[in-house]
Formats: C-alpha cells, sequence, structure tokens
C-alpha cells in the first residue's frame, strides 16, 4: 500500500531551507539594528556605567573614569571637578597599599554645597592659565572645601620675579614687592603692610606683623615683666633636654617670626598661615622657613607622635567653636610624641568662660601642666573682663590606653 506522503524532490527541500536560512539572518540583523539604535537613548545601568574622559595630552591613550551616582545624578558640578574626583583606575591593577584597583583623589566634602563657587573655581582651560581667583580659592577653602580639588592649569607669577634674598639676610629682610601677585589685597606693595597699623582702619589679621623691625623684632626674644604671659623661646626651650626639641608645627603664626628665631636654634618649624588680606605665605617663604596653606579647621598633616613642639599665638581662641576646638585640642595631642610641648600662647576668651568652658576642656585633653598663667586683657577696659591664658603643656610619656 503506497504511503499518503510522497517524498518531495530535492529542489523543492533545498527552496525551503534556502527560505529558513533568510529568515533567521534577516530576523538578526534587524534585531540587532534596532537594540544598537535603541540602546544610545538609554543609560547603562548605574552599577557599572563609566565614562571615558578625553586626556589632557591628545596623543595618550583615554583615561577610564567611573562617575559616581551622586555626580552622575547633578548637572550643576563643573566636569573637570567629576574628572579630577571621580576613582582613577590604577595602570596594574590592584594595589595592596589602597585594597583597590582604584584611585580616589580626595576634596573636601563641603565642596558641592557651594556649586556656584566651585564652577567657577573649577572653569578653566586645561594646560592653559588658571583663573585670577586667590580670594575664591581661599573662600572655598574657607568654607570647608579642603583640600581644594586640583587643578591642570598655571597660576599666574609676578612678571619681573625678584629672588628672595640668601639666608640668613632673609631673615628680618622685607622681600621685593616683585615677589608677589598683589591682585587679590587691598595694599599693593610691603610699604602699605608695614605702614597699615598706622594709615588704615578698621580690621586685619596680625596688622602689625609685616613690620619687622617693630613689634616682630622682640616677639619670644626675652620674658616680659608684668603678668608673666608672655614666655620667651629660651625659657621654654630649657625645660627639655638640650637638642630633644628639633621640629614643630606653629599654628596660624603670621609671618613666621616664631619660625626664624627657631630657626637660630637649629630648629625647623612649619608654619600655618592664610592669606588674610596679605601675602603672608609668600611672606614666609620669602624668609627662608616653611609656609603651610591650611584653614584652623583641617586635621594636621603628620603622623601621630612625632612632633616635638606646637605653638600657636592668639588664634586659638575663643572665636572657634568649642566642638571644633575640642578636636583641634585632640589633634594637636595626637601629633605631639610623648613628651612633647603644646605652648598655648595668650589663648583668649571672656569672663565666666574660662572657668566654665575652657578650663575644664583643655583639662580633658590629657595633658600634663608645665607652665599656666591667667591674666586679664585690659587695652580695651576692664569692664570688658577679657581674659588671657598662656600654658605650656606636655604630652605624658605613658601611653594613654
Amino acid at each position: 500500500m503506497e504511503s499518503p506522503h510522497k517524498p518531495k524532490p530535492l529542489s523543492t527541500n533545498l527552496f525551503f531551507l534556502f527560505l529558513l536560512l533568510s529568515t533567521n539572518l534577516l530576523t538578526l540583523f534587524i534585531s540587532t539594528t534596532f537594540y544598537s539604535s535603541c540602546s544610545l537613548n538609554f543609560a547603562p545601568p548605574a552599577a557599572t556605567a563609566t565614562a571615558t574622559i578625553a586626556p589632557a595630552v591628545t596623543n595618550s591613550a583615554p583615561e577610564e573614569v567611573i562617575v559616581s551616582d551622586e555626580y552622575r545624578a547633578s548637572s550643576e558640578l563643573p566636569p573637570e571637578f567629576v574628572v579630577f574626583t571621580s576613582p582613577q583606575q590604577l595602570p596594574f591593577g590592584v594595589n595592596s597599599n589602597f585594597n583597590s584597583d582604584k584611585l580616589i583623589p580626595p576634596v573636601g566634602r563641603p565642596c558641592t554645597l557651594f556649586r556656584d563657587e566651585l564652577r567657577r573655581y573649577m572653569s578653566y582651560e586645561v594646560n592653559g592659565s588658571c583663573p585670577d581667583d586667590e580670594l575664591l580659592a581661599q573662600k572655598l577653602l574657607l568654607k570647608g572645601c579642603e583640600p581644594l580639588p586640583r587643578r591642570r592649569c598655571r597660576p599666574a607669577a609676578p612678571l619681573a620675579y625678584a629672588e628672595p634674598y640668601p639666608i640668613p639676610v632673609s631673615f628680618w629682610s622685607t622681600p621685593s614687592d616683585s615677589s608677589v601677585v598683589w591682585t587679590a589685597y587691598t595694599c599693593k606693595n610691603y610699604e602699605c603692610l608695614i605702614n597699615r597699623k598706622r594709615n588704615q582702619k578698621g580690621f586685619d589679621d596680625c596688622k602689625d606683623c609685616f613690620d619687622l623691625q617693630g613689634v616682630e623684632k622682640t616677639r619670644w626674644a626675652t620674658s616680659h615683666a608684668g603678668d608673666g604671659l608672655d614666655f620667651s623661646i629660651d625659657e621654654v626651650l630649657a625645660v627639655k633636654k638640650p637638642g630633644t626639641i628639633r621640629i614643630g608645627l606653629d599654628i596660624g603664626g603670621g609671618v613666621a617670626t616664631f619660625a626664624v628665631r627657631m630657626r637660630d636654634r637649629n630648629i625647623t618649624i612649619i608654619t600655618t598661615s592664610m592669606n588674610l588680606n596679605g601675602p603672608f605665605n609668600s611672606f614666609i617663604a620669602a624668609r627662608g622657613v616653611l609656609p603651610l596653606y591650611i584653614s584652623i579647621s583641617q586635621r594636621l598633616p603628620f603622623f601621630d607622635n612625632t612632633l616635638d613642639i606646637v605653638h600657636s599665638m592668639h588664634v586659638l581662641s575663643n572665636w572657634i567653636p568649642t566642638t571644633l576646638l575640642h578636636f583641634l585640642f585632640f589633634d594637636i595631642y595626637r601629633v605631639l610624641r610623648p613628651g612633647g610641648l603644646f605652648w598655648l600662647d595668650h589663648f583668649f576668651c571672656v569672663g565666666d568662660q574660662f572657668k566654665d568652658v575652657y578650663e575644664p576642656l583643655i583639662n580633658s585633653i590629657g595633658f600634663e601642666r608645665v607652665k599656666w598663667v591667667v591674666g586679664r586683657k585690659l587695652d580695651r577696659g576692664e569692664e570688658l573682663r577679657e581674659m588671657y591664658l598662656s600654658a605650656l603643656l606636655e604630652k605624658p610619656l605613658k601611653n594613654s590606653w
């Protein structure tokens, strides 16, 4: 009996096979093309999103920068800020020191709170000249944008830069006006700064500091009779064995006269200073000692138990929020070595603040008292009840835990 399904000719089978293959290939082509075009309209998942940033040097390979969700969600952050602060892929993979294959450059967290100022600061031509924006940079820094983000531009330098005087002449000589870019300051030369205590009304930080032949000439040189608040450097150094005070820090040290006097005694002091309407950091460097441009709120950039002495005059006072001051005193304790000295020079407060707030706060840190002198500040009138504390404190030799 014949089968009802007769075999089809070979030509018919080949035709159907060709038709099937053609249909599949056409479907694959259409679906691939459609998916590719659609994918341009959607961002990849946030967890894996990456962006390729054009390199600063055009003949180098592009850098792969991983942009965080926070940055991707905001179009207000300047592109150069995003490039700098985004995780940077390490060229050789995981680095055991970082325990990561990426490096994340640090900036102050509050930078993004001041986006208008940040956008102005980070808007510049890559590989070109930086804007003349020292005041803007310092404003950001004092608001907590510290450290500031790095930039890929060259800052302005004086048109006819004059090299500093050689040591030791530089210690007590006023630098050349040509060593400073003056656009950020009210005074446009050092003569104006030297005379501003006599000629300028209103308040300026360390108003008489630049006059090296004035008050600076005798500061810390000798002990002054009277209330006992003015310690001399030699008086302080005498409490330790000769040669054991070698390195240290002066917080808010004006024009670094403290550092200059200590250098005469073979002691290296780094001076922190802001450029508050004057080129303090440039002046310090011209004298031949080291400036450090950080604000009072930044963690001290030194390792634990390393410094022999920390000094501060007038800066650490009641204008600093109490909690921040508490953190700061503990940071000073941290960087001092056991047996190191903290010279708290003319700490200012008013009335009952000393007994109620600041004496208990200082006592809580754990220093031992070497010298402790409390006196009245009377230059503006006794009725204001203003007070000074000058103290020499020592970090204990024993472990604190």
